[in-house]
């Protein structure tokens, strides 16, 4: 068994209205709404819906949500808040401890994250990648500004090497954006990939345990630009449904998220809607409740305890 997990930042479960939903106004995979309906998964799909704020008053946040997710622990409870943006000590602390990347290393299961990052950028964290040309040189008025984010950290954990550029470049990795246009934009050199080459390297790369993260619609949905968010939301769909028509027999794909945004752009805050979980491949038979689950189900595919 392997465990393929396509993760994009802030979509929720929302209201089937076009007028504040841009999932509404397509038929996108992660087009599922509060009132049960929403598109018809592939492939004997299957759709559960997660809560998203562990009891904890305010909304959700990225840095917390992740947290629980990558380690399958309550991370908003336990440290008593939400948290925005990157982990703070306390929850780097536990990404050390518990991230399911590390659990699953220490049992000689394999993991592999398929984005790649700027070789300064890893460099600068002092995480561990691969090398390859710089490509990217950051200001050292800048260093102080860079972070690293709780997916990055749940893999240093597990002593797994981050990929670089250069790895993109060669069709070993892929950037945040699946099509390679952002640092396109920045006359980085990478070449261009379509949804279903993007796929094909996905699989190529997967690990028992694959990652791949997006993060642009939640971007698009704070400044609450309809066109962003239905383009990041477009290529994700492309790219993740061709994840899933390309999956092994021995594999299992998960869809999910952190917390609601991209779903309700009446508002550039994040939402307290729950978040869906579509998996494809497999139907987990335990409750599944919060984010924090979607890690605990990777191990529990992946019978590790």
């Amino acid at each position: 068994m392997r465990v393929a997990l396509l993760f994009i930042d802030g979509v929720g479960v929302g209201r089937a209205d076009p007028a504040v939903n841009p999932l509404a106004r397509a038929n996108h995979l992660l087009s599922q709404f509060d009132d049960g309906g929403g598109t018809a998964l592939p492939g004997r799909g299957h759709l559960h819906t997660l809560e998203t704020t562990f009891a904890v008053p305010g909304r959700p946040q990225s840095a917390s949500n992740q947290t629980a997710l990558y380690t399958a622990e309550p991370a908003p409870r336990l440290l008593g808040k939400h948290l925005l943006g990157y982990p703070n000590a306390m929850l780097r602390e536990l990404l050390q401890r518990r991230s399911i990347v590390r659990r699953l290393t220490e049992q000689a299961r394999t993991a592999t994250f398929a984005n790649a990052y700027p070789r300064a950028y890893l460099k600068a964290l002092g995480l561990p990648h691969s090398e390859g040309d710089p490509h990217l040189v950051i200001p050292p008025t800048q260093l102080r500004r860079v972070k690293a984010s709780a997916s990055t950290l749940a893999f240093a954990a597990g002593g797994v090497p981050l990929r670089t550029f250069d790895d993109a470049h060669r069709a070993a990795g892929l950037t945040h954006d699946i099509s390679a246009d952002s640092p396109r934009a920045q006359h980085l050199g990478l070449p261009r990939r379509t949804p279903a080459e993007a796929a094909e390297i996905f699989w190529s790369l997967a690990a028992d345990f694959t990652l791949f993260e997006h993060y642009l619609a939640d971007e698009a949905a704070h400044a609450r630009d309809f066109d962003a968010a239905g383009r990041a939301l477009e290529t994700f769909d492309q790219f993740a449904r061709e994840v899933v028509s390309r999956r092994p027999d021995d594999a299992v794909v998960l869809i999910t998220s952190d917390h609601g945004n991209a779903e309700d752009l009446s508002t550039r805050s994040h939402t307290l809607n729950r978040v869906p979980l579509l998996s494809f491949g497999a139907q987990p038979m335990t409750p599944l409740a919060t984010v924090a689950d979607v890690g605990r189900l990777v191990l529990e595919l992946l019978e590790v305890r």
